[in-house]
């Protein structure tokens, strides 16, 4: 059997969460206080997501940059590959929080959206 120590993030306790898998499968959870951190620690071992945060360049824009995330969490094994997409991209202004920046980011159905305003110069 094997054994994996997290830290749970699922609400701010941080509860110190033990996993034991066989055959790749979770059997148990253990030091979880809430419902949450049995959830997290099941997808953590299993199959773990991530939300991504970055910046894209803007042009035309009162400032050079639009702080962007995905719009939903992610695979982690997919991270370099949506931030090379990010990294390759720019936009013009103006920006609105919520504006698609990128669509389906690295074939995994998730868009990239904007998480500021930009104003255009005029």
């Amino acid at each position: 059997m094997e054994t994996r120590n997290l830290t749970c993030i699922g609400c701010p306790l941080g509860c110190a969460l033990t996993a034991e898998l066989e055959n790749g499968e979770v059997k148990n959870v253990t030091g979880n206080t809430c419902k949450r951190g049995d959830t997290y620690a099941r997808k953590e071992v299993t199959h773990p997501t991530r939300i991504v945060t970055s910046t894209v360049r803007v042009t035309g824009g009162d400032v050079p940059m639009v702080s962007v995330k995905t719009a939903q969490d992610i695979p982690k094994e997919k991270i370099m590959e949506i931030m090379r997409c990010i990294n390759s991209i720019q936009v013009h202004a103006p920006v609105h929080i919520g504006d698609v920046i990128l669509e389906n980011a690295a074939g995994t159905g998730v868009n990239i959206v904007a998480s500021k305003n930009i104003s255009a110069v005029s």
